[in-house]
């Protein structure tokens, strides 16, 4: 792990101890400033190279970038989805092929099982890391509540580029670039966070017989919860830990807030 990831998990993991708290808007109020969005000279280069084709990329889907974002991790087949709040509802964007990952299916224990983390996961500002060694990382914000409640740990919790994983998911430097942007162009028209959703399969009930004689099939379950709330809805649900479960509350209301209006198709 590189100094500047480093540097960024100290940033995060002060600032989190404080969030645990008082929740990160109402930190930022506290501080009397906005969330700050890190910035670096390859982020920039980054953008410039890639962000016209992204824009025209979104435009061709009916999609907006700056729009809110979703990412969905399944770990059996590989597969990260990038999905972007259209007027009513979250469409997929693209789905990337992770690289690499580290550990079995199940979630992650304890430092240095180099295990990659199963879970629901919130991602803001401070998190997001363009100065990375693997050319660009956000922090998942391993362990949440859920996972300190069974005394679960770990550090440097990524996701990245450059293709190589130590317990954290891996992309391509071109994958990593484009969910990059999404995400910080989000954060730019002032969304404070995105969820990360990081499941072991789609929790199809076919999948679940698959893996029924797993240890962690109490666990999956609960998993499940939330797959088949945003199956059902399309709209990321409110999920709290309490009581060493992931309780999944509702659905993120899009229908009382002013609709986005679609992105007319590139010329």
């Amino acid at each position: 792990m590189s100094r500047s990831d480093i540097a960024s998990l100290l940033v995060a993991t002060s600032a989190g101890l404080f969030l645990a708290t008082v929740g990160p808007m109402q930190a930022a109020e506290a501080s009397g400033t906005k969330p700050i969005l890190p910035k670096s000279t390859n982020l920039m280069d980054v953008e410039e190279r890639v962000i016209p084709s992204l824009k025209e990329q979104f435009a061709a889907k009916g999609l907006q970038l700056g729009n809110p974002v979703f990412v969905r991790v399944f770990k059996e087949t590989r597969e990260l989805e990038l999905w972007v709040r259209a007027s009513t509802d979250y469409q997929l964007f693209k789905t990337y092929p992770i690289c690499s990952y580290s550990g079995a299916l199940g979630p992650k224990l304890k430092e240095g099982d180099r295990q990659s983390p199963e879970g629901f996961y919130k991602v803001y500002p401070f998190q997001m890391n363009p100065n990375s060694s693997f050319h660009l990382s956000f922090n998942l914000g391993f362990p949440n509540r859920y996972d300190r409640a069974w005394q679960r740990t770990g550090s440097y919790l990524m996701v990245h580029g450059n293709c190589v994983s130590i317990g954290c998911y891996a992309m391509t430097n071109q994958g990593i670039e484009e969910i990059y942007l999404a995400a910080n162009e989000a954060f730019k028209h002032g969304h404070d966070s995105f969820p990360v959703h990081s499941f072991p399969f789609r929790m199809t009930g076919e999948n679940m017989s698959r893996h029924s004689g797993s240890d962690w099939v109490e666990f999956w379950e609960n998993l499940k919860e939330g797959y088949d709330a945003f199956e059902r809805t399309r709209i990321p649900p409110v999920i709290q830990a309490k009581n060493q479960r992931y309780l999944v509350e509702r659905s993120i209301g899009i229908s009382n807030r002013k609709k986005i209006p679609k992105a007319k198709p590139a010329s």
